[in-house]
């Protein structure tokens, strides 16, 4: 499973920014994808998740009402809109694909086996 993550920048606060994830190696429709974010300060936390179809979302209560998570099935990608970023924002952000298909979405990072990358979001000032 290879999972590439972009979108990643300098954003002054209140802009925004919008990360991709490109996935291959799995039947990609057929799994839940999550977002997290990672600091030295909270380590790495859950943000966001969507289910398999698209049709369910959820989200930490830090990112309510600002990030939006989507995914187009047939480009095998997931997406996370980021709106009226805060300093706090800032992070290492990574997409996830958890170990079994289908099913609850999940917002355990223990419960995802595949991780891309990282993408650096730094919200200025």
């Amino acid at each position: 499973v290879q999972l590439q993550a972009s979108g990643g920048g300098l954003v002054q606060a209140g802009g925004s920014l919008r990360l991709s994830c490109a996935a291959s190696g799995r039947t990609f429709s057929n799994y839940n994808m999550g977002w997290f974010r990672q600091t030295p300060e909270k380590g790495r936390e859950f943000v966001a998740a969507i289910n398999w179809s698209g049709s369910d979302t959820a989200y930490a209560d830090s990112v309510k009402g600002r990030f939006t998570i989507s995914r187009h099935n047939a480009k095998n990608t997931v997406y996370l809109q980021m709106n009226s970023l805060k300093l706090e924002d800032t992070a290492v952000y990574y997409c996830a694909l958890p170990r079994y298909m289908f099913g609850r979405i999940r917002t355990s990072r223990d419960e995802y086996a595949y991780w891309g990358q990282g993408t650096l979001v730094t919200v200025s000032s």
